[in-house]
């Protein structure tokens, strides 16, 4: 049992990443001095039964810990089950009760998607077919006053089509229903009786916002994948009770907070994106305690790489994303995918061209180089041939790679692409191949990471960047010199950096309700009136996810506006607090502000709209410093060398321990750092510093 000095017990925290090659696990306690500790571990994930690795790494866990499950305090845990399941279409069989007149509501979406000028761009199939949409006599009119309520006979007859579906859960959408949610709420309520045993989720409950084809969405989303992860939670918290697991558990949210199980399981949408977003929080963090508070993340894991950007030390938010191609409008932490990861497949296609990804081998059979039947070569594979990686080292040595069937298979690669065989300068085919591919998967990083950067005006030269996950450290060096940054800094425990984000993250929920209203006395009013009501509502539901008690919330308001005629509109911060009267006056100026600095101008004569009334109630969790590293040398010796071929070029880098570097150690590239979760690469025109807190700082000082 870890102990402060004062002899009260250690609070200890769990944090979790599920990947799609392994899971991440990060805990914490928060004592002071010898009692404040973190441990890391990576279980290979289960795809079968992804709460299998979380019971099994859970254990190692504990074990490595010295403590039992009866010593924590809480339980977060990231997860990517559902997006998976939206994006492979392989969610529940689902129904829609949609207002009479709009059954074609998901068919027609919106007209100009994917895209308005891809002329070879294919529409995504509807989440629900048109044989499972129910048409139903209920409707609000814009102002919310209802213009249709359906009897009791009407409403037996709805639900008897709805059960002749065969679905397994169905959501509810009647037109301008976010106008006032009562009303789709009590249509819900009346039937559900008439519906047993099939879950009905209402749209204006799971997100009240307008646009009916995007509200209607984000609800058949949420019905889509809640019997799977209602099923996921169950056989977690079954295993966890075999360890006897007591504490509370959370569910890392795509916001970068958390919630609780029970709230998870009632909207299981807002988990999507947990995983990444979680990192992103925790990148932000240590930027700001680094001092430096405009960074990029670069999150390179098992299947794939995602990039999210943080100015002011806040991550980026969005309230419009995409997965699986179709539009998400709740409010998530900004995080793009841009390429490769670590288990993309490398391949050749029909005219003979080297490819990488998007295919993944995933944890199982994984890298021709684990052994696990693996036949096709991926990135880990090519980092191995190169010498990025070590055969002996992996994993700090509990997992030795098979280099020899790695080189076989990148062989095999390289004559299929036409690559020349024969080993010149003591490069062969399986070394171009593996060069080759590299270079590929950084160049299409590096290409969307620009493309990203742009479309905000941002310059990657002014940014440091983050990396993280297993392959992030590997991978930042060859990416920052792509597109032109030149200052890196690399977390202490880089590959389990989400987990550890996870275990961090705040208890937040958003919440909103759009009024469409122009902005005058009385528009004002309006927006306080309902500010006020999503506050109570928030309040509510911190109260509600019991377990740990939190810290003083925080409400964060603001509006969404638009002068009138304009499509689209723009966020602006609302200072007032509860009860305190909203001046029109002002939020016009707070609007025109922003729009200036925006777009350059302002428009005083014009009209304002108010959209959306936005909240977020967020409860800080106390996130204990980073403890200090000892001093190091200042320049440290060495393991031994390895031949490392970057960009055509074979290089001899010193090889280093990265748990043998001490606070103020410094090392020039070409050099590999190797730690127990993942290889960090110094190449040539590179230097490395470790901070007092053992962070790495790679810095660029020649082009």
């Amino acid at each position: 049992m870890t102990q402060h000095g004062n002899g009260r017990r250690a609070a200890a925290r769990v944090g979790i990443d599920v990947g799609g090659t392994f899971t991440d696990f990060v805990l914490r306690t928060d004592g002071e001095g010898p009692g404040r500790r973190a441990v890391h571990h990576k279980e290979p994930s289960t795809p079968h039964d992804p709460a299998l690795a979380v019971a099994r790494g859970l254990r190692a866990l504990l074990a490595e810990a010295g403590l039992d499950a009866a010593d924590l305090a809480g339980i977060t845990h990231g997860t990517t089950i559902g997006l998976n399941a939206i994006i492979q279409r392989r969610g529940a069989r689902i129904a829609l009760a949609v207002t009479e007149g709009y059954r074609d509501i998901l068919e027609i979406g919106r007209s100009r998607m994917p895209s308005s000028f891809d002329l070879h761009a294919a529409r995504e199939e509807p989440l629900v077919p048109r044989d499972r949409v129910v048409e139903i006599p209920a409707r609000l009119d814009p102002g919310g006053a209802p213009a249709r309520v359906p009897d009791d006979a009407e409403l037996a007859r709805a639900a008897e089509r709805l059960a002749a579906t065969g679905a397994d859960a169905a959501a509810l959408v009647v037109l301008h229903g976010h106008t006032d949610p009562a009303f789709e709420a009590g249509l819900a309520a009346r039937l559900a009786p008439l519906l047993p045993g099939l879950p009905l989720v209402s749209s204006a409950a799971v997100w009240p916002e307008v646009r009916e084809y995007e509200r209607a969405l984000v609800a058949c989303l949420n019905a889509y994948i809640q019997p799977l992860m209602s099923r996921y939670f169950d056989r977690l918290e079954e295993l966890l009770a075999e360890i006897g697991v007591r504490a509370p558990v959370y569910i890392a949210a795509s916001n970068g907070g958390s919630l609780s199980l029970a709230a998870a399981r009632e909207r299981p949408i807002e988990t999507v994106l947990s995983g990444p977003a979680a990192g992103v929080t925790a990148a932000t963090r240590l930027g700001a305690a680094a001092g430096t508070e405009r960074i990029i993340t670069f999150d390179m894991g098992g299947t794939s790489s995602d990039i999210a950007v943080a100015v002011g030390g806040e991550p980026e938010f969005a309230t419009r994303t995409t997965i699986g191609g179709l539009p998400l409008v709740l409010p998530v932490v900004a995080v793009g995918a841009i390429g490769a990861g670590g288990g993309s497949v490398v391949r050749v296609d029909e005219h003979g061209v080297l490819k990488v990804g998007p295919e993944s081998a995933g944890a199982d059979p994984g890298p021709v180089s684990y052994g696990r039947g693996g036949g096709r070569p991926t990135v880990t594979d090519c980092y191995l041939t190169t010498g990025v990686i070590g055969a002996g080292t992996f994993l700090g040595g509990r997992m030795p790679l098979d280099a020899a069937a790695a080189r076989d298979a990148l062989a095999a690669v390289a004559a299929g692409s036409g690559l020349p065989g024969e080993s010149r300068d003591g490069v062969d085919g399986a070394l171009r191949a593996a060069d080759g591919a590299l270079r590929i998967a950084t160049a299409g990083m590096a290409v969307e990471l620009q493309k990203t950067l742009a479309q905000r005006g941002l310059d990657p030269a002014e940014f440091t960047l983050v990396p993280f996950g297993g392959a992030g450290p590997t991978h930042a060096a060859l990416l920052a010199e792509e597109v032109g940054v030149a200052d890196i800094l690399i977390p202490a425990a880089a590959a389990t950096f989400c987990a550890a984000g996870a275990a961090e993250a705040d208890l937040r929920r958003d919440f909103a309700r759009s009024l469409r209203r122009p902005l005058d006395a009385e528009g004002a009013a309006r927006l306080g009136d309902i500010l006020a009501d999503l506050a109570a509502q928030a309040r509510a539901w911190l109260d509600g996810q019991g377990g740990e008690p939190a810290a003083e919330p925080v409400l964060t308001r603001a509006a969404d506006m638009s002068y009138v005629g304009q499509a689209h509109e723009i966020r602006v911060p609302v200072t007032a607090g509860d009860g305190a009267p909203l001046a029109a006056d002002a939020l016009a100026e707070a609007f025109h502000a922003e729009h200036e600095r925006l777009y350059g101008f302002r428009d005083t004569g014009a009209p304002i709209r108010i959209g959306t009334a936005r909240l977020a109630i967020t409860a800080p969790r106390p996130v204990a410093p980073a403890a200090p590293v000892p001093p190091g040398g200042g320049r440290p010796a060495p393991l031994g060398h390895r031949t490392v071929l970057l960009r055509g070029e074979s290089v001899r880098a010193a090889r280093f321990d990265r748990a043998a570097l001490g606070a103020g150690d410094t090392l020039a590239g070409p050099a590999i750092v190797e730690q127990t979760d993942t290889t960090v690469l110094v190449p040539p025109g590179w230097t490395a510093a470790v901070d007092p807190t053992g962070n790495l700082r790679l810095t660029r000082t020649r082009p």
